[in-house]
């Protein structure tokens, strides 16, 4: 059985230790200690939600985070999906869909009016997830990005 909820200060290291996967899975070096930072500083400063699936047996085994944003074009608030990452050893146990679940139902109660996501090109898992959830692909609109000079590269970033 999964069960979803908000993260809480004692999820910090569980999800600090997959958000590192998560970093690893899209081709980054691991660091747990700034991985760890980045999620505490999320947490103390409520600049994202942050949402853990947990299963009876194993606790924590996947996360997301969104972050609050506005759409001009909308006139409205939207929230935006970062993070969606779930334990390889929890993967097709339905972890990833309850908390897509559990984040939208908690968006359209408080107001928000879109939740808008990328993913790589390649990971056709998760765009099967996506869309089975009612997801839509936006073809309207390429994304360009713009790094500083001293910004890491890297094939996925």
């Amino acid at each position: 059985m999964i069960t979803t909820r908000l993260a809480v200060r004692g999820d910090l290291d569980r999800v600090a230790q997959l958000f590192d996967l998560y970093r690893q899975f899209y081709g980054k070096a691991p660091d747990l200690v700034a991985s760890r930072e980045f999620i505490r500083e999320r947490m103390e400063g409520a600049s994202s939600m942050l949402y853990v699936a947990e299963a009876q047996d194993s606790g924590t085994i996947a996360f997301c985070q969104l972050y609050p944003s506005l759409c001009s074009l909308a006139l409205g608030r939207i929230l935006i999906l970062h993070d969606l990452f779930c334990h390889p050893s929890a993967r097709r146990s339905g972890a990833a869909r309850a908390l897509l679940q559990a984040a939208a139902a908690d968006a359209w109660r408080a107001g928000y009016g879109r939740m808008d996501l990328m993913t790589a090109r390649d990971n056709v898992a998760a765009q099967a997830l996506y869309e089975s959830l009612g997801w839509v692909r936006d073809d309207l609109y390429w994304t360009y990005n713009l790094r500083s000079a001293g910004a890491s590269t890297g094939a996925r970033q």
